[in-house]
Order: C-alpha cells, then structure tokens, then sequence
C-alpha cells in the first residue's frame, strides 16, 4: 500500500512543469500582452453632426478609441480614448465635406488638445478628398479635441441671399408753391416846398436913403450918423476918406513931439561937451 502511494505521488509530481517551464511561459505571455498592447489598428466611427452621418477612419497604436463626437458650438471633435501604449499615437482622417478648417478660402492649422494640453502632432497626408493628422498621445491620456473652422461642405458654398423686392415708394411729384404777387407799395414823392424869394429892387440906394417911387430919398427914419439895415438904426459906416484926415493929425503930433525930444538930447549933449573943453583949458 504504502509503495503504491509513493508511485503515485511521483507520478504527479513527474507531470508538473519544471522551474525553466514556468520561466518560460512567464516571459512568453508578457511578450504577447506588449506586442498586443502594441499592435496596430484600424477602425471608424460614426459621427452625427446636425441630423447627418459621416464616418471618421482612424488607426491607433497603443491607443483604444471609447468615442468621437461633435461639439457643434465650439466646431471641435471630442474624442475618448484609453492610451495603454507609452506613448501612443492616433491617426484620424478626416473627410472635408465633415470637418475642416480654413481661413479666407485656404487650409488653416487645426488646433489639437489633450486633456487640455498642446500635443506634438502633424498633418501627414492632404487632398482635395481629406486631411489625416497624426497625434503623439502621452500614456494615461483620455480625451482628445480637434478644434476646426466648420461642419460639412455646406458651409464651404456661401449661401446666395435672396433678393428681396422693396415695394417702390410712389414719388410725389413737388407741389409747385404758387407765386404770391405783392402789391406794390405807392411811393409818393413830396412836392418840394417853394421858398418865397425875396425879390431885391433892381435900383439900390446909399446909406441913408431908401426906395421910394422908383428914387432914392433920404431915410428920415433913424437919427443922424445912423442907417436902417434890416429893419434897425445902425451907426453909419465911416468911409476912408472920413479916417483918413484923422489919422493924419495923429501921425503929425507924434512927429513934433518926436522932433522936440531929439533936439532936446542932441542941444544937451552939446552942452556937455562945451563944458568939458573949457574945463580942460
């Protein structure tokens, strides 16, 4: 009993894998979970951007996609993802007439985010059809957002704004203002006021005498030496030939007593220069 015991337990013990076995199968199973872990893929997802379907073709190494989906409001791409590689990388394509970005007609860069940092990625393939990016993804990362210009191919073709008919104003033709005729004032001219001219008598008279019938008599209405000019007795003038005899006289008054004051001097002057040549003697 006891010796078949023993042969049984050596039997098991013979079909149990060795330490060198299980070496070996430990490294196998952790070279097929990093050349899976590594092994490249390609996928596409379905997007859905206002009531349309369009599929997004990408391939990941080291990187498990969870979802894509639109944010129309900011015209990005939000994509979940699981990044077991270090690091991973994600190829997305992506169709023009689904999501693009341009600036004034030409490509524009996109503007890449992961877990809101700036990545190292490129834009390795460009046509008329599409634009595939290639994202370097840092192991533990989780989402990625794409930010475009905008959402299908509608948006390339700029919509042709209908013409719309502005009902014709009716023009009213100008009310012709009538001319308002103003009567004309009456200027009247005022007749010039005549002044009476006094009509002077053609035959003057001298001082002193007035006009009477046609002669000159003599105007007994004022005193002698007086006249009557404009209805008052005036001194009469003194003609020259009146002055002159008068001053005359004065003139000769003072020539005599002119005379005698020289005589005067010259007779004394005599007398003093007798006086002195006598006394010399």
């Amino acid at each position: 009993m006891q010796s078949q015991g023993m042969s049984a337990q050596s039997d098991r013990l013979g079909r149990m894998p060795s330490l060198g076995s299980l070496a070996k199968i430990s490294v196998g199973l952790i070279l097929i979970a990093i050349v899976s872990s590594a092994f490249v893929y390609a996928e596409t997802s379905t997007v859905v951007v206002n009531g349309i379907s369009y599929d997004v073709d990408y391939t990941g190494t080291g990187v498990t996609v969870s979802s894509i989906t639109a944010d129309t409001d900011f015209v990005s791409l939000i994509i979940e993802v699981d990044v077991t590689g270090s690091p991973g990388t994600l190829d997305i394509t992506l169709d023009r007439n689904f999501f693009d970005s341009v600036y004034q007609g030409e490509d524009d860069d996109f503007i890449v985010l992961v877990d809101g940092d700036e990545p190292e990625y490129s834009e390795t393939n460009t046509s008329d059809q599409s634009r595939t990016l290639s994202i370097s993804l840092p192991f533990g990362t989780e989402e990625i957002e794409i930010i475009g210009s905008q959402f299908g191919s509608s948006e390339d073709t700029p919509v042709e704004e209908e013409e719309v008919t502005q009902p014709e104003e009716e023009v009213t033709p100008p009310v012709e203002e009538e001319e308002v005729t103003q009567p004309e004032e009456e200027v009247t001219i005022p007749t010039p006021i005549e002044k009476p001219v006094d009509e002077k008598p053609k035959t003057e008279c001298g001082p002193g005498t007035i006009l009477k019938d046609g002669v000159c008599i003599l105007d007994e209405r004022c005193g002698p030496g007086t006249v009557l000019e404009d209805g008052e007795c005036v001194v009469e003038p003194v003609t020259e030939s009146e002055v002159a005899p008068q001053g005359l006289g004065k003139q000769l008054v003072i020539g005599v007593v002119a005379g005698f004051i020289i005589a005067g001097i010259v007779g004394l002057v005599l007398a003093i220069m007798s006086k002195a040549s006598k006394s010399s003697k």
